[in-house]
């Protein structure tokens, strides 16, 4: 009995380690027709973008979570800021941008996302 305890214990060890280390979400390419991305249940689906570096591209936002933290999305390396009304897609147009990555979040950042600019 203590030998599973232990092997249940180092188990979680290495779920938890590969988790907040190694996991690493797929990612969405976006290109220049953009990409609905729903804000619902406090995530943004899908929250990692890729596109193509010196290529403006539109991101619509479409809120279905009624929270309050919900009701703004903000890119603040772009200096973008939009109200997203409930039900109702948003577009939103992204300037070519230079390789990096750019978060995007609510305004208390408990929702989160991030754009990959790549070559």
């Amino acid at each position: 009995m203590m030998l599973f305890v232990n092997l249940a214990g180092f188990a979680l060890i290495l779920l938890i380690a590969w988790w907040f280390w190694f996991y690493q979400p797929k990612r969405t390419e976006l290109d220049s027709h953009g990409l609905v991305i729903t804000v619902d249940n406090g995530v943004y689906t899908p929250a990692h973008l890729t596109l193509a570096a010196n290529l403006p591209a539109t991101v619509y936002f479409l809120r279905k979570d009624a929270s309050p933290c919900a009701e703004i999305v903000m890119f603040p390396e772009l200096e973008i800021s939009e109200s997203l009304p409930l039900n109702k897609p948003v577009a939103i147009q992204l300037p070519a941008l230079q390789p990096g990555d750019y978060p995007f979040h609510c305004q208390m950042q408990m929702y989160r996302g991030v754009l990959a600019v790549e070559n």
